[in-house]
């Protein structure tokens, strides 16, 4: 959709220049609720802006569902969603950012394309079942899922627009006057038992997106709203021209019933071998005979080489110039979207070239190399000697000491939420999804152990074993070392347990939240045996960060907004737990522990340290950039990576900023990353990555040098 200068008369047509530090360039398109702007961050990239209407933003029942919206979106943001970058829902017209993601939504596709065949359909639910899983993960239930509220991007559907209201799209409300949901869309429960809906609504609303996917319309048709809110309530689904081997799937999703319908789990579960080989073109088709809509100025990766053209580039000193980034797909009516950079598999057999890293005479002074794709961030850590990386369909092994490239070795390209990493004493790749398994020797790149696993929600690597969480909870511990399976139950008081691991702890940390958020249940588990070595119940919405010295350190989330508001220490040993407040919540918030010390970043570029022996912040440093991974530290510094390529070193002591690299964006100037790897340490090393493909070193003891 083109940008639009007005989309309203009166009031709305004087739209406003600023939300924010946000400058609004031009209209998306507008919805029932606000309208929806192209904008740019004060660093020039690319955001989405809702900003509410004006007359609505006088109603105070309307500003407190806003908020609402705004608390949903932030507490889901992930790989299949749109992350929210910064909101204000205070402000005369309250607003909320959101990365942008170029792409149409299912609702315009199917205009424009008709139906989906067959494969894409099959991509497409499974991709929304990985969404939901994830959405309901949180605690949300989203309500209001329909073809203009998913967003087809290049690498998988995202759902989009959390639990908003739409007064000017529908008529229907409940006895109070607040909107339940678009009628075609919406379970029955939403109709016949509104303040009882639960995830099953979400799941019933995705068999009536599948089947508006397939044949361009929903289940239940009808001009009047209230005619198919009876025949969502009475009548059964017409699934005519749904294909024949998904119709059964997407029927039990409109089952009348809530406990009837499929989990997200079991639907992943049955879709398996699709969300095993993601295709990521699947939703961007070639135009169909004399479809006359204007062609989409060319991608930003369309514009680079063809990948395979030259081999991957290792570089002395510092990277000159970059590529204006061209172009981006439109966005439907009243779309929070965020820009979501291609993931392609890379070439494994390009040769690197030969270079000289930057030595000199005073030692090591820094390298930097592109090992493979310059259209994606890698994700690296360090074991064995060798600094590992990842980047979509693709693990290589870099020598820590020049950038030299060791040796690559191509897997599944599916969405990954870390690096791989060393345990057993071999790689683990760590892939998110998908049932055949590998470890690699860390010398060579070759496969030592290849496994095809039962279907699994949950990985996790702890110590010297790799942890399964199947999709009915039983837990399956895995030998890094041979992949032989160890031990195989469940954990006692989690139903579906996912298990965070702890740099330098040995155990495995599962960790389930209340659905209102009022208590957490952690439970520390022996990764050899599978044994439960403690078990606590903690209260409030909590998160860990690390341990040191004995004790678990959490983030304090709030129940509503997700933000950080306060810092727990617990010691299992004693069973006690101690606070501190936050004097501002943080937004997003990734953190790090080194003895007392608790570092935490959030969005906006917030740095903060907190001393949990004085119980207080002990300094705050605003970074001025729009978001921060998390941070690492090493006592006498705390590094943290910024969208733009930046590395950054703050005084661990003081929070004064020493020093920051020049940006790598490369081509991907006008672009965030969905998530921002986190440096590296090794030694006097500090080792971070860039959006434009860049591994790069620097010497940690003098960041004024950088």
């Amino acid at each position: 959709m083109a940008p639009q200068q007005n989309v309203e008369e009166g009031a709305e047509a004087e739209l406003p220049e600023y939300a924010g530090h946000y400058r609004l360039e031009s209209c998306l398109g507008s919805g029932g609720m606000g309208v929806v702007h192209l904008a740019r961050s004060t660093s020039g990239m690319k955001l989405a802006v809702k900003v509410v209407h004006a007359e609505l933003a006088r109603d105070p029942e309307f500003r407190g569902r806003f908020k609402q919206e705004v608390a949903a979106a932030r507490r889901v943001s992930g790989a299949f969603t749109a992350p929210v970058v910064d909101a204000d829902p205070e402000a005369e017209r309250p607003w909320m950012a959101t990365l942008f993601i170029p792409g149409p939504t299912l609702s315009d596709h199917v205009k424009r394309n008709g139906s989906m065949p067959p494969a894409q359909l099959r991509r497409l639910m499974a991709g929304l079942a990985e969404a939901l899983r994830d959405i309901h993960r949180v605690g949300v239930v989203h309500r209001d899922l329909k073809p203009s509220n998913v967003l087809l991007a290049e690498d998988g559907p995202k759902v989009i627009d959390f639990g908003i209201s739409r007064p000017k799209d529908s008529e229907l409300r409940t006895e109070t006057g607040k909107l339940i949901g678009t009628p075609p869309f919406m379970a029955p429960e939403q109709f016949r038992r509104p303040r009882e809906v639960g995830p099953a609504a979400d799941i019933f609303a995705l068999g009536s997106v599948m089947v508006h996917a397939a044949t361009g319309r929903g289940p239940f048709d009808s001009d009047s709203p209230y005619v198919v809110a009876y025949q969502v309530v009475h009548d059964e689904p017409d699934l005519t021209g749904v294909p024949e081997e998904l119709a059964p799937l997407v029927l039990r999703c409109l089952t009348k019933e809530p406990e009837d319908r499929p989990t997200p789990d079991e639907l992943m579960r049955e879709l398996r071998s699709v969300a095993a080989s993601y295709d990521t073109q699947a939703f961007i088709p070639a135009q169909r005979a004399g479809d006359q809509a204007p062609r989409p100025e060319p991608r930003a990766e369309e514009a680079e080489e063809p990948e395979g053209t030259e081999g991957p580039e290792r570089r002395p000193g510092k990277r000159s110039g970059r590529r204006a980034a061209l172009g981006a797909g439109a966005l439907g009516l009243a779309v929070i979207g965020a820009l979501a950079l291609v993931h392609l598999p890379d070439r494994a057999d390009s040769t690197p070239t030969s270079a000289t890293p930057r030595i000199t005479s005073a030692g090591f002074s820094g390298w930097e190399a592109t090992p493979a794709s310059k259209k994606s961030m890698p994700q690296c850590s360090y074991g064995d000697g060798r600094l590992l990386c990842a980047q979509p369909g693709l693990l290589y092994a870099l020598d820590p000491a020049d950038g030299h490239l060791l040796w690559r070795h191509t897997v599944a390209p599916t969405h990954r939420s870390g690096p791989p990493v060393v345990s057993g004493g071999l790689v683990q790749p760590l892939l998110g999804s998908g049932r055949r398994l590998e470890a690699l020797d860390p010398a060579s790149g070759k496969a030592r152990w290849q496994r095809t696993m039962p279907a699994y929600s949950g990985l996790e690597c702890a110590g010297g074993m790799l942890l399964f969480t199947s999709t009915d909870g039983t837990v399956a511990g895995v030998d890094s070392a041979s992949g032989d399976t160890r031990w195989s139950h469940r954990i006692p008081g989690h139903s579906v347990p996912y298990f965070t691991s702890l740099a330098g702890d040995p155990l495995a940390y599962a960790v389930s939240t209340s659905d209102d958020g009022a208590g957490t249940r952690i439970t520390a588990v022996d990764p050899e045996t599978g044994d439960v070595r403690w078990n606590a119940q903690l209260k409030g919405d909590l998160k860990p960060l690390g341990t040191a010295g004995g004790s678990v350190f959490l983030a304090s989330l709030d129940a509503v907004y997700g933000d950080t508001k306060a810092v727990v220490r617990y010691t299992p040993d004693t069973r006690t737990e101690q606070r501190v407040t936050l004097p501002v919540p943080l937004m997003q918030a990734h953190g790090t522990v080194r003895g007392n010390l608790v570092y935490l970043t959030g969005g906006g570029g917030s740095l903060v340290a907190v001393d949990m022996n004085a119980r207080k912040q002990l300094w705050a440093l605003e970074t001025s950039v729009t978001r921060a991974s998390a941070p690492v530290a090493d006592g006498r510094h705390v590094y943290i990576s910024a969208p733009d390529g930046r590395l950054l070193a703050v005084a661990a002591r003081d929070g004064k900023l020493l020093g920051q690299t020049s940006p790598r964006l490369g081509a991907n100037g006008d672009k965030i990353m969905a998530s921002l790897s986190e440096p590296v340490i090794a030694g006097e090393h500090v080792y971070a990555t860039a959006p434009d493909g860049t591994v790069f070193a620097v010497d940690g003891r003098d960041p004024s040098a950088w």
